[in-house]
């Protein structure tokens, strides 16, 4: 199993619109993904910005390829991720999962 690991930032004004806003656009594609085993959105609250992390959890490396494209380490962006990201990240991290309550 793979874990896929994104973490991202906002105002903290916009810290209720761009959770709805990834929940409706990343969130459901990557449940929606072939090889998806499931997705966790995550948030904190820091004093000047909201931090954001998207968890996915994936069956092999080749169904990150397949939602991701031929290069799984880049991040995925939609059109307006821009206007609540204040430096988004080009990357992201993936982990070989060791060890799991799922089964």
């Amino acid at each position: 199993m793979i874990a896929w690991l994104w973490f991202g930032e906002a105002a903290l004004a916009d810290r209720e619109s761009y959770a709805g806003y990834l929940e409706r656009t990343g969130w459901r594609d990557l449940n929606a993904a072939r090889g998806n085993k499931g997705v966790f959105l995550l948030r904190r609250d820091l004093p000047d910005r909201a931090e954001f992390g998207v968890l996915s959890l994936w069956d092999s490396i080749d169904s990150v390829k397949g939602f991701a494209g031929s290069d799984p380490e880049r991040a995925v962006y939609y059109p307006d991720d821009a206007r609540y990201l204040l430096a988004p990240p080009q990357t992201l991290g993936h982990y070989e999962v060791l060890a799991h309550p799922l089964g």
